[in-house]
């Protein structure tokens, strides 16, 4: 029986890039968490230890914060992919280059006066939300993926989840009424295949308009289950934009329970509830065009 070394790949996981600009006296700051790999013929390095085909991750590490000044991040995509096709270009060993970058947003913090503006150099980081791109490349071939995480959202009505399957275990009451939260997690594979479709596509009003999607099919649609409300903000993203070959979710329920406050001679008419961290219904999904 023979032993062989199979799939590798390493890199450099999460490097915190903080990319301000200031061309002008109103300043952008672009706040990332970067992580990139390679894949390709480095057996050497495991079987002989022979380094010569290995790009050192510190150098991919630097490669990342260099180009968040030379290449800017005018949308964390371009950002990615350049990133990921300049450590191709300097790895002859590699077949492949992976790139992961979190954003996070930071908001100007407004000050006063007769009318109040956001400061031009001071800022206050948003809570929550985390903008992601996911990127690979190889020298003829691309995936992109957007997405976003931690997109807490919550309805007070308009959700209900009865006529389950039931047996000896289960006590879950069906409800008609019940407070339906989450915090999605959504990622958005892009029908791009060339490296020269890139610039195809305004990455950054792309995203602006599948969240807005994803918000408003999530407060206007009557939820009979979390399952078909995924459903339906998926179905409206792949029609409103043909360029999204798929769109995943990972969606877990953010339990409401309504308090029982009758020891206390006090009605509680769907009005009070404890909020339930754990455990949690995790719902997944992924809705694709046929031809996806």
């Amino acid at each position: 029986m023979g032993i062989r070394l199979g799939a590798n790949r390493y890199g450099k996981a999460e490097s915190r890039v903080v990319r301000i600009v200031r061309d002008t006296e109103r300043h952008e700051i672009h706040d990332l968490n970067v992580s990139t790999s390679l894949r390709g013929d480095f057996e050497a390095a495991h079987v002989d230890g022979d380094q010569s085909a290995v790009l050192p991750t510190d150098t991919q590490k630097n490669t990342a914060f260099a180009f968040a000044k030379e290449h800017g991040v005018a949308s964390i995509e371009d950002y990615a992919l350049a990133l990921g096709l300049r450590l191709l270009e300097a790895t002859p060993a590699a077949t492949g280059a992976h790139v992961t970058v979190e954003e996070y947003t930071w908001d100007r913090i407004f000050v006063g006066g007769d009318t109040w503006e956001g400061h031009d150099h001071a800022f206050v980081r948003r809570g929550g939300e985390v903008r992601t791109a996911e990127v690979d490349v190889t020298a003829d071939a691309m995936t992109v993926c957007s997405g976003l995480t931690d997109l807490v959202v919550l309805k007070s009505t308009g959700s209900e989840f009865k006529g389950f399957l039931k047996d000896a275990y289960t006590t879950l009451p069906e409800a008609d009424d019940r407070v339906l939260a989450t915090s999605l997690t959504a990622s958005w594979r892009w029908a791009l295949e060339r490296h020269d479709q890139i610039h195809d596509v305004d990455w950054n009003a792309a995203y602006g308009e599948i969240r807005s999607t994803l918000l408003e099919q999530f407060a206007t649609t009557y939820s009979r289950a979390l399952q078909e409300t995924l459903w339906v903000m998926g179905r409206a993203v792949l029609e409103r934009r043909p360029g999204i070959a798929e769109i995943s979710f990972a969606a877990p329920n953010k339990h409401h329970f309504l308090v029982d406050l009758s020891p206390f001679g006090v009605a509680n008419d769907g009005e009070v509830f404890v909020a339930s961290d754990r455990p949690y219904g995790l719902i997944e999904a992924t809705i694709t065009r046929d031809d996806g």
